[in-house]
């Protein structure tokens, strides 16, 4: 592959925040809002502190070892036992599994509300499975395409976002934001900690660094840039929903509020536009996503925790299309058969629990790495607060979910200790 063959910086913060920016801002909005009230927005500034002090540690990491495998290579970097590898490997592939779910029915939800299918699940389903096999189709085609793909997607999407806030916020109402801790810190955090899926994605960047031009200049960039735009976007557009509706219109409006906010200033034309922008959105996840995840299931089959068929390669263009297929006609079946509420705890429960193991890895490489204690500490910290959060939250109110979710990760666990062949735990490799 040439250089010219490779992301630059633009597409490589196209990937992170057309990774982030998914159904995320569209999917949990009415959440955050209901925890926190009219601190929403700074909910959302809170998660994206833990996302940016999680992302320094991410770059870190990243430039010490380069590999396709991120979070995967480098759990093996920082833990003696291969298993804790293999099962935080076999967690984010699940995890990223859920999410690509989670955008392609987002994707036919709008796509077929727009349409005018009045209730009828098949235009839902049709549209989410024609946006699945569309960015397979881009991503078996070739690297370069697909960072062309994304950066033309996230250009488009932010600028929707950027001017329904830019609107909005000149018919905000005072009474809706103030006082802003209507329901206390402890509400704000509760919101922080139930939103922090949507900054799931700056994490797929390093699993690029052997795709991307000049990855000691724009690795660390390209993670924090990405970050902080997707800080800005759901910060004002946060804003702009809650200054413009009350808590119950958010409620209930769903899925659908931010439409509903566009209509003091845009009327029913704001409704075209932020479903636009949700199309865009979840368009540039599902892409993003899926070029990731293809080349972490490579790095695994090479370390042999996934079969061998998921490292092979076409050339030209090294991709990874056995990877990538196996992944999306999976996440076909699952869009399609299953039931999502349980798939998306679990992924944002999964990438919490990911993301203070990774916090973890710098602090224990931290001086093979460079980076300040304090960093990886504070990630490690606020990751796990975070994840209690979310797990009182489950626990309080729907046990099932709790119950179910521990069932998905003992058969994940199980699954990874049956299928590795070094048997580290058990006998050893013979």
């Amino acid at each position: 592959m040439t250089d010219n063959d490779k992301l630059d910086l633009r597409q490589v913060i196209a990937m992170g925040v057309g990774a982030m920016i998914g159904g995320g801002i569209f999917s949990v909005l009415g959440l955050a809002v209901a925890q926190a009230g009219h601190a929403a927005p700074l909910a959302f500034v809170f998660g994206g502190l833990i996302a940016l002090l999680t992302g320094l540690s991410y770059a870190a990491l990243g430039l010490r070892y380069h590999s396709e495998g991120g979070s995967f290579t480098y759990l093996e970097a920082a833990f003696p036992n291969h298993n804790v590898a293999g099962i935080g490997g076999w967690l984010l592939l699940v995890g990223y599994i859920g999410t690509l779910s989670l955008y392609a029915w987002t994707f036919g939800s709008y796509g077929a509300a727009m349409l005018g299918s009045g209730g009828d699940p098949a235009p839902r389903h049709l549209l989410q499975s024609l946006i699945l096999l569309t960015f397979l189709g881009i991503n078996l085609y070739g690297v370069r395409e697909t960072g062309t793909a994304e950066l033309l997607i996230v250009t488009v999407k932010v600028l929707i976002l950027v001017l329904f806030a830019v609107l909005g916020l000149q018919t905000l109402r005072a009474g809706h934001l103030l006082p802003v801790f209507d329901k206390g810190m402890t509400g704000m955090l509760m919101g922080a900690a139930l939103i922090f899926v949507a900054y799931e994605g700056f994490e797929l960047i390093p699993n690029a660094v052997n795709d991307m031009r000049n990855p000691q200049r724009n690795l660390r960039r390209g993670i924090l840039w990405s970050i902080v735009i997707t800080i800005f976007v759901y910060a004002t557009v946060s804003l702009v929903a809650v200054g413009n509706l009350t808590a119950e219109d958010i409620s209930r409006y769903g899925e659908y509020a931010l439409a509903v906010a566009a209509r003091p200033f845009l009327g029913e034309a704001g409704f075209l536009l932020i479903g636009l922008a949700a199309l865009f959105s979840t368009a540039s996840a599902i892409n993003a996503t899926l070029f990731g995840t293809a080349r972490l299931g490579v790095e695994m089959a090479r370390k042999k925790e996934l079969p061998q068929a998921f490292s092979f390669r076409r050339k030209p263009g090294n991709i990874p299309w056995v990877s990538l297929v196996i992944i999306s006609l999976i996440t076909l079946v699952f869009v399609n058969l299953s039931d999502l509420t349980i798939i998306s705890s679990f992924a944002s429960s999964t990438f919490l629990l990911i993301f203070a193991a990774i916090n973890l890895s710098a602090l224990r490489l931290r001086a093979m790495i460079s980076i300040s204690p304090w960093i990886p500490l504070g990630g490690l910290l606020l990751s796990l607060a975070s994840w209690l959060a979310l797990m009182v939250y489950l626990g309080s109110s729907n046990m099932d979910s709790l119950y179910r979710l521990g069932g998905i990760y003992i058969v994940v666990i199980l699954a990874e200790l049956l299928f590795s062949q070094r048997r580290c735990i058990c006998m050893g490799k013979k």
